[in-house]
């Protein structure tokens, strides 16, 4: 039988009835260990002779059934999660790379990415170079023969800059580099990058994924064998999930499209209301006409999504009033959840990034990331408009 469209995937993939009582919902098993029937079976599932759980973090039920579910929407042959969206980055990455190494990643990172790829990770000889991802002739130029992976954030967290995927892949492939792709913006219902020939897809499920600002995790998608590969650096080092969390983002995983159908009309909505308001001085987001991707938005995404930025005439001191004067949006960081959030990355998401490379890329003191959620739009709207009288 097909396995369906989107939506039925969504609330199906790798969701089973539980074979000993026949409960709809996956069972959360909170068990830390697994007993064997008998010592043979114990030895026999250690040497990976025979399937089988034997200790949570090595494997567990709640978990696995997210890790089919999300490899299935993502369009992956396998998937792992991990314990934040963090430790998936930090456990790709490290799998692939080692001392004397090379990344190129986008210059304008997360900025946890930015501190794990250009700090961190530079104390263990991987270098990193940032470049502006979105022309290809920039990634190309600045390959060098040690280079192991290609990082791209598309849309990338704050300015919503678009990397033309498949001519990435295109390159990568030539000179077999890794790519590697954060999806968290789009989630796999939007855009699906191992369609465009990604290697690599990574989550923070966190966000919409289980989109209700309660879950900590983190999600890497890929081929059996980049999986294999990763595995012994994965179980080792301790970056698992837990049981509950899982169970937690596979409820979420049941609504994605619904929310972020309604998140990505909302947000055109707000979008277009924002560019014409007159203290806005400008608007990111890839719905806009006016965004200067537009087009490649339409090729390699299903719809634009939950997330935007701006600035305003005022800079940044009218952006702090805004920000300061909300009352049903809510002054947090993340994004993707059912709540409309703000923030001010400068200070927040990205103070770990030296002011030099946040210029550079463009993360202005006074740019503000605002992730839509599914109160009713002409609220949102309504909020942020009182808020905007009073910068």
């Amino acid at each position: 039988m097909d396995k369906g469209k989107f939506a039925t995937r969504a609330v199906h993939a790798g969701q089973h009835p539980d074979p000993a009582t026949g409960a709809v919902s996956v069972p959360i098993y909170a068990s830390s260990t697994f007993v064997f029937k008998n010592a043979e079976q114990g030895a026999a599932r250690f040497q990976g002779k025979e399937p089988g759980y034997i200790y949570s973090r090595l494997g567990n039920p709640t978990v696995r059934a997210l890790e089919e579910s999300i490899a299935d929407l993502e369009g992956g042959e396998d998937c792992r999660v991990t314990a934040s969206g963090m430790a998936a980055i930090s456990t790709a990455a490290m799998a692939v790379c080692k001392s004397g190494d090379h990344i190129l990643a986008g210059d304008a990172l997360y900025g946890g990415t930015h501190k794990v790829f250009t700090d961190i990770l530079k104390g263990y000889g991987v270098q990193c170079t940032l470049v502006d991802t979105s022309d290809p002739t920039a990634i190309e130029a600045a390959i060098k023969p040690n280079t192991k992976v290609i990082y791209i954030e598309t849309p990338s967290n704050p300015m919503m800059k678009l990397t033309d995927m498949k001519a990435v892949a295109k390159i990568a492939k030539k000179k077999n580099i890794t790519t590697m792709a954060d999806n968290t913006f789009m989630s796999p219902y939007l855009q699906r990058p191992i369609e465009h020939g990604i290697d690599v897809v990574l989550h923070s499920i966190t966000k919409s994924l289980s989109g209700h600002s309660d879950v900590l995790g983190g999600a890497i998608v890929g081929s059996n064998a980049f999986l294999k590969a990763m595995d012994p650096m994965y179980k080792n080092m301790g970056a698992n999930l837990g049981p509950f969390e899982a169970w937690l983002t596979l409820r979420g995983i049941k609504t994605l499209h619904v929310r972020m159908q309604r998140q990505t009309e909302s947000a055109e909505k707000i979008a277009k209301w924002l560019e014409d308001h007159p203290k806005v001085e400008w608007v990111k987001y890839p719905g806009l006409k006016s965004h200067p991707q537009h087009a490649l938005a339409k090729r390699q995404m299903d719809g634009f999504g939950s997330m935007m930025s701006f600035e305003l005439k005022g800079g940044v001191e009218a952006g702090r009033r805004v920000m300061n004067n909300v009352s049903l949006c809510s002054l947090a960081v993340s994004l993707g959840a059912v709540e409309s959030l703000i923030s001010h990355p400068a200070t927040m998401t990205h103070a770990v990034v030296p002011k030099e490379d946040r210029i550079k890329a463009g993360i202005t003191d006074g740019l503000v990331r605002f992730s839509v959620g599914i109160e009713d739009v002409d609220d949102i709207i309504a909020d942020l408009e009182q808020a905007l009288a009073k910068a």
